[in-house]
């Protein structure tokens, strides 16, 4: 069985991504030209912490989130470039709060120790800001957990930090009566993905494997685990998936 696209909701769909391209302005005031320190101005962080796995976008994020008082805490793989990021942070705001701790998002056991190592800060935890890190367009290889590399960096080490994390963002909810954010990074790519979306029974399958195809499912994989997890927790934290254009907009939800 298939469902076939109705003209109206196909006009939509085309009159959103003309309306992305071209930056328009949406009912919120900003659109895909904002800039990260447009959205947040006048926003005072202080008594928020705040998780970001970080590339270039998140980077830029957290350089914005830390520049409006939070308390950032940056997920790297590399600390070598993390802790140059974090000087390139601290060179500009001299009073930021930017912590970085080691996890590459493809292993289980990098996923598990980062949670251990950040409860033992024993910080809140109001926002969790996730895919930021990812991989995109690779060759075909499996992760150490014998995971297709792709579907195991962009979503299940996500997943696995989420589930991780929610009694800490829950408890946090709790006694500051600050409700939670977790923000999902998507992409437009999520309607690129196989001819039945996700492969479920071939994730790790190198037979019909497309690079593109598999970042598509990964990233259409975000976006159902955004709309699951939103059904689930109806109070105390709210979770979105956005598509992020390059220009570092994000959207004002806290």
């Amino acid at each position: 069985m298939y469902i076939v696209e109705s003209d109206y909701f196909a006009s939509q769909r085309m009159k959103g991504i003309v309306s992305l391209v071209k930056g328009r302005v949406g009912p919120s005031g900003f659109g895909s030209a904002s800039t990260a320190e447009e959205v947040t101005e006048g926003i005072d962080a202080t008594n928020l912490t705040v998780i970001i796995t970080a590339s270039g976008i998140g980077l830029e994020t957290a350089r914005v989130l830390a520049l409006r008082k939070a308390h950032v805490i940056i997920a790297v793989r590399n600390m070598v470039s993390g802790n140059e990021a974090r000087q390139h942070i601290l060179d500009e705001n001299q009073s930021a709060r930017v912590d970085i701790l080691n996890l590459d998002l493809s292993s289980v056991t990098s996923v598990r120790s980062f949670v251990e190592k950040f409860i033992a800060l024993d910080l809140p935890l109001n926002i969790l800001m996730l895919n930021n890190a990812g991989v995109m367009f690779c060759p075909f290889s499996l992760s150490e957990d014998g995971v297709e590399m792709q579907f195991a960096t962009n979503h299940v080490g996500h997943f696995l930090l989420t589930s991780l994390l929610l009694d800490k963002m829950k408890q946090t909810a709790k006694a500051t009566g600050v409700e939670g954010r977790i923000i999902n990074l998507s992409s437009i790519a999520h309607n690129y993905t196989y001819r039945k979306g996700i492969r479920f029974d071939k994730i790790n399958d190198r037979k019909g494997y497309s690079s593109k195809k598999a970042y598509g499912q990964s990233k259409l994989a975000n976006i159902l685990h955004t709309n699951e997890l939103s059904r689930l927790l109806y109070y105390d934290i709210r979770i979105s998936s956005y598509h992020i254009k390059s220009n570092f907009t994000i959207n004002r939800t806290f």
